[in-house]
């Protein structure tokens, strides 16, 4: 690989691999003054862009795991996660004197990348980080190895970054492009028409995307669309959400006219499951597709038992890369694993041909445009307001995003939505905050006083064929 070639391009800045790796090197040298160490996470708390992976690949080169953490949550969330993670360094704003200061700094391999801890929103009110047993660099090359023939990268892929890079999927496809020696071109934020010049002016060859992306491409109007170029487009992959099948097969008949071909991965944070490409998903429309090699789809019911084809259980899969444990949660890990084979708690059943449908989810974990939202951690602040007697917040259909979120509140006096959309705003990210609310004089109960959630929830879903 020549070490000018591009790694990283942002607007008019270019920082080629050669340039990426003195800088890296460099910082590294600042990280580890400041207590990077091995086992400790280096935390970055930055928005889209190329510093973002300067310091990913100086934690890779001090073999330290690296926790990217979501810019958009408020300080009292970014510490409860950099203190629960037990991060030894954090970085969030530019560190540009600091590292121009650095002189001869050693010049250190960057390996397969770094190893990534993430935290994802579940069922409990704060996030959990997902922590991998026995991770080495040579497991960490084997890792991308099997994502590099999985999916057909080559050196020449323009890869474009058009989600969060704190996501689990675009912070993965972006590090396997690093490590194949493929060009990432980076979008600060997401917008369509930008989305499309930038696949025309760069020749981008593929993209990891969510459903949300579709649907935001697919209203430009179509004359519009036509005027750009997209034909060097190879391959899309998209996960983190479902996607509805109409929006599916208007990405396929659209994008496949240029020769892309729409991919589509199941799993989570935890470990990726199945796949499914564009005819098979033509054949099987609704389907998240079948294992990736190496992995074991099972379908349960609640007493473990595994379920024939067309039965609807629970869905459990085994791990490419070993197992997993919830940091600081011990019960939650036992809850996750089942044998050797772990669930993110999800229903649904495989075909006669075993291939996976997913309807339905045993948490009340709300879906927006691929981003986990906790309901209990906003029901939680919710109870915090005085007026506010008992809440249920839970996510509603929602044509754009999958869902959004709604919250019902049992309130006293003359409490309004919008002194709780405040409330809640003043204390969480934006994005957690409902967008639907009802103010109720008594929310429905069980015998047990319990508000009946799912009843709640189902009320809006009960017309449509999934409940995701």
């Amino acid at each position: 690989m020549a070490t000018d070639k591009p790694a990283l391009i942002l607007g008019d800045r270019v920082e080629s691999f050669a340039e990426l790796d003195s800088r890296s090197d460099r910082l590294a040298v600042v990280l580890e003054k400041r207590g990077a160490r091995p086992g400790a996470p280096v935390a970055a708390v930055l928005p889209n862009g190329i510093e973002f992976f300067e310091v990913s690949m100086a934690a890779s080169k001090l073999e330290v795991p690296f926790l990217p953490i979501n810019w958009h949550l408020k300080p009292v969330e970014v510490e409860y996660i950099v203190r629960d993670a037990g991060a030894s360094v954090v970085v969030a704003d530019a560190y540009e004197a600091d590292i121009e200061a650095v002189e001869d700094a050693p010049v250190r391999d960057r390996a397969a990348g770094p190893s990534l801890v993430f935290y994802t929103s579940g069922t409990t009110a704060r996030p959990k980080g997902i922590v991998m047993e026995g991770f080495s660099r040579e497991r960490m090359r084997m890792g991308m190895q099997g994502q590099v023939a999985l999916w057909g990268w080559t050196p020449d892929d323009v890869h474009l970054l058009c989600g969060p890079a704190y996501h689990a999927g675009p912070c993965g496809w972006t590090h396997t492009a690093l490590y194949i020696g493929a060009t990432t071109v980076i979008m600060p934020k997401w917008d369509a028409r930008e989305w499309l010049r930038l696949v025309q002016e760069h020749r981008v060859t593929r993209a990891f995307m969510v459903p949300a992306h579709f649907i935001r491409l697919l209203e430009v109007p179509e004359d519009e669309r036509g005027s750009f170029d997209l034909s060097s487009l190879r391959i899309i992959v998209h996960g983190a959400a479902p996607c509805p099948v109409p929006v599916k097969r208007r990405i396929i008949e659209w994008l496949g006219a240029f020769g892309c071909e729409i991919h589509e991965l199941y799993g989570g944070s935890e470990g990726g499951a199945t796949k499914i490409g564009p005819d098979e998903w033509l054949r099987k429309p609704g389907s998240v597709g079948k294992p990736w090699p190496g992995v074991e789809v099972r379908v349960l019911d609640e007493s473990g038992v595994r379920l024939p084809a067309g039965e609807t259980g629970q869905i459990y899969m085994t791990p490419m890369s070993g197992r997993f444990e919830y940091r600081n949660d011990p019960h939650k890990t036992a809850e996750a694993w089942r044998d050797d084979a772990f669930t993110i708690g999800e229903i649904g059943h495989l075909d006669e041909d075993g291939y996976l449908f997913i309807t339905d989810r045993k948490s009340d974990m709300v879906l927006w445009g691929g981003v986990n939202i906790s309901p209990r951690e906003i029901e939680e602040v919710l109870y915090d307001h005085p007026d506010v007697v008992d809440c249920a917040v839970f996510g509603v259909p929602d044509e754009r995003s999958g869902e959004r979120l709604k919250a019902m509140v049992e309130a006293r006096g003359d409490l309004t939505a919008d002194e709780l959309t405040a409330f809640v705003a003043d204390r969480l990210a934006d994005y957690k905050v409902p967008q639907d609310w009802e103010l109720v004089d008594e929310l429905p109960r069980d015998s047990a006083g319990k508000v009946k959630k799912r009843l709640l929830r189902d009320a809006h879903w009960q017309d449509r064929p999934t409940q995701v």
